[in-house]
């Protein structure tokens, strides 16, 4: 996501500088390590701000600002600048406030109260930062994208048998969650003719393939793809099925609904922000998932529908173009204002 930021700025004339490469993650909650990360991040401000290349930055930008990995760095350079700071996909989280990451979590809260726009990807994400809104802060939605200015035209599908395609990282938590719903799911169909393609990795995948191993007949691990064996992965099948346990959106469903693939999902926060051709169903009722997949896989023309369906709204919403739009609307006034 990131990277396709770059690319949205970038594809309207903006020069882009990163700035820092230091990582203040403490993944653990480490009072030590937290201690340690902000007198870097202090050096790092030192070093910045004594260098010549903030003399022609006309803003700031940061992506992902939240307890575990807060913005050490922006607000102190931009208010020593005099330039506005800009905040993507940032969340706030007070009950962190007390706890391991207690410092981390204020550093977050106070780089929140800097900013002079945060952008939001999802609808869940709006509520607590309209409810700790500082000042005359904006609070904007900005449509997760693929870092594509157009969509290729889609290759005719011609399979013989129906092909179902899983993709997520293979780790312990919500994704291997998600894994053990599809397992389940996927075992009750009533659809005699399909096979599954599951495309990821990680140190999870023994506990996966077990999950699996009831119908493992019917499954191809093809393990993590590169870009362009995933593509050929989306274009070779006839449904996209991710259940989407706690996902903060899933670039993969914008990736299959580009391919002109029909989703399948729970209906989840995030979720629901990014799936538009395809069905998505109650999280309490497992009986659903399968009853859905069951009804696609048996109506080729319902999945062609939906997968347009899903194709024309990342055509129109997904998109770096759409992307930079809403980027641009807003930052433009901002540096226009600071001159």
């Amino acid at each position: 996501m990131a990277r396709a930021l770059q690319s949205a700025l970038l594809s309207v004339g903006c020069s882009v500088d990163l700035a820092s490469e230091l990582r203040s993650l403490d993944s653990i909650g480490d009072p030590n390590r937290q201690i340690d990360l902000q007198a870097e991040a202090d050096l790092e401000v030192k070093h910045l701000l004594d260098h010549g290349t903030p003399k022609k930055w006309q803003a700031w930008v940061t992506y992902h600002n939240y307890y575990k990995a807060p913005d050490l760095i922006g607000p102190t350079v931009s208010a020593m600048l005099g330039i506005p700071y800009i905040q993507i996909e940032s969340t706030r989280a007070r009950k962190r406030l007390q706890g391991p990451w207690r410092s981390f979590a204020q550093a977050a809260e106070a780089a929140s109260d800097h900013a002079d726009v945060i952008f939001h990807l999802t609808v869940h994400d709006r509520e607590t930062l309209e409810e700790r809104r500082s000042g005359a802060q904006k609070i904007v939605h900005l449509l997760p994208f693929l870092a594509r200015s157009h969509l290729d035209p889609v290759p005719e599908r011609k399979i013989k048998r129906s092909k179902i395609l899983c993709a997520g990282m293979m780790r312990p938590g919500d994704k291997l969650a998600s894994y053990q719903i599809a397992a389940q799911t996927l075992s009750q169909l009533s659809a005699a003719d399909w096979q599954l393609e599951i495309a990821g990795d990680g140190l999870a995948r023994p506990a996966v393939e077990t999950l699996f191993a009831p119908i493992a007949d019917r499954v191809t691990f093809s393990g993590e793809l590169e870009p362009t064996a995933m593509s050929k992965a989306y274009e070779s099948a006839d449904l996209f099925f991710w259940p989407g346990v706690n996902e903060a959106f899933g670039m993969v469903y914008l990736e299959a609904q580009a391919a002109g693939l029909p989703i399948i999902a729970q209906d989840r926060p995030g979720v629901r922000d990014v799936v538009h051709g395809g069905i998505m169903t109650d999280p309490s009722d497992p009986i659903a998932l399968t009853n859905s997949i069951d009804r696609l896989l048996q109506n080729p023309n319902q999945r062609q529908r939906l997968g347009q369906i899903g194709r024309d709204a990342v055509r129109m919403n997904h998109l770096i173009p759409a992307a930079a739009h809403t980027l641009m609307t807003q930052i433009q006034p901002l540096i226009g204002a600071a001159q």
